[in-house]
């Protein structure tokens, strides 16, 4: 099992496979690694791709201090798994945190960065999908089954169409685990601790982040009815950076599941980049 430990003592568990260009893939807030299961097949053959858990999430090692769930400290614990790996330079998928963390990494590491995809975020977030996150974050399933919490993810995933039955079971199984008493979320509970807190801050002006890619290969692909990546927000990234790569996609939220026609054409033209 690929493991590293932190300069703090805690073991992430990590996915490092193909040869190629290298992509370091890092999931959103409450995800894992298997985000990214869907565009993987896209990637390797001329990339080597490389899947993150953070710090409390999926497989990686729950912190004994939530207060450690916060971007910065996870942007250190991504500098260490590149140091782990002897990797000197690497792209960035990042999807809502993980873009979050790309950006931050772009201001304070960015020699270590060769380009940035970021997947239905930016430096301004919409107060609707922040409420949103407030209410589901930490909240056990009601489900008992993935079948039950497949039905729940395909009538709750607000702006998401067309999407197949068993894709919603996949997602399931992604983000819950199965007990004895039922389903449990797939990352530590007191992330919503750290949420909370993090929240009740003034909100910190992001554009320095976002300008701290100029000069990478920068990508953003947006869901089309997303909720914390506002139409003005990603018209105004676009406006700062005109050679940005972009994708809107059709009948997604937040966040797109990054298989989608529209998201594959837009990491194409971005890889080409790299």
């Amino acid at each position: 099992m690929p493991e590293f430990k932190t300069s703090d003592g805690l073991r992430l568990w990590y996915e490092d496979q193909g040869e190629g260009t290298p992509i370091l893939c890092l999931p959103g807030l409450t995800r894992n690694s298997t985000d990214f299961d869907y565009v993987l097949p896209f990637l390797l053959g001329e990339h080597r791709v490389i899947r993150l858990d953070y710090r409390g999430r999926g497989k990686s090692q729950r912190a004994p201090d939530w207060q450690t769930y916060t971007i910065p400290t996870e942007a250190r614990d991504v500098l260490e798994l590149l140091a782990h790996l002897e990797l000197p330079r690497t792209a960035i998928i990042g999807t809502s945190r993980g873009g979050l963390i790309a950006m931050s990494l772009a201001l304070l590491a960015k020699e270590r960065l060769t380009g940035v995809c970021l997947v239905d975020i930016g430096p301004e977030l919409a107060s609707a999908g922040l409420e949103a996150i407030k209410d589901y974050i930490g909240q056990s399933p009601t489900a008992k089954t993935y079948e039950e919490a497949a039905l729940q993810r395909a009538t709750l995933m607000a702006g998401f169409s067309d999407v197949p039955p068993d894709r919603w079971r996949d997602e399931a199984e992604k983000h819950y685990r199965q007990t004895e008493d039922g389903l449990a979320l797939n990352y530590d509970a007191k992330l919503r601790d750290a949420v909370l807190v993090a929240g009740a801050q003034p909100a910190a002006d992001l554009w320095p982040l976002f300008d701290a890619l100029a000069d990478l290969p920068l990508a953003c692909i947006r869901g089309a009815n997303s909720d914390l990546l506002s139409v003005e927000t990603f018209q105004k990234m676009q406006d700062r950076r005109p050679d940005m790569i972009v994708a809107n996609v059709p009948g997604r939220g937040h966040v797109p599941f990054l298989d989608e026609p529209d998201a594959l054409e837009a990491l194409n033209e971005w890889t080409m980049l790299l």
